[in-house]
């Protein structure tokens, strides 16, 4: 597995703005709280969950996302990961 796969948040931040259609192009930025999302709920959290996982290959617990405030927590979880 390559570590290289996320470059940069920004890749990370556009790939959540496209998965969510009630989420503006542009308003994520790497402080934002995932979980202000408008309607965040347990399915949010699968969303994020299949889309590291299909994009990534990266596997995320529930627990991970709930440990997660920030994209650049999640950024930094999935980085973690992926050196794994």
């Amino acid at each position: 597995m390559c570590i290289f796969n996320i470059v940069k948040i920004e890749d990370l931040i556009e790939k959540l703005e496209e998965e969510f259609d009630d989420v503006e192009q542009g308003v994520l930025n790497p402080e934002f709280n995932i979980k202000d999302i408008e309607g965040w709920g347990s399915m949010h959290v699968l969303v994020v969950i299949a889309l590291i996982d299909s994009e990534y290959d990266v596997l995320l617990s529930g627990s991970d996302l709930t440990n997660t405030e920030t994209i650049s927590d999640l950024f930094e979880v999935v980085q973690k990961k992926m050196i794994k």
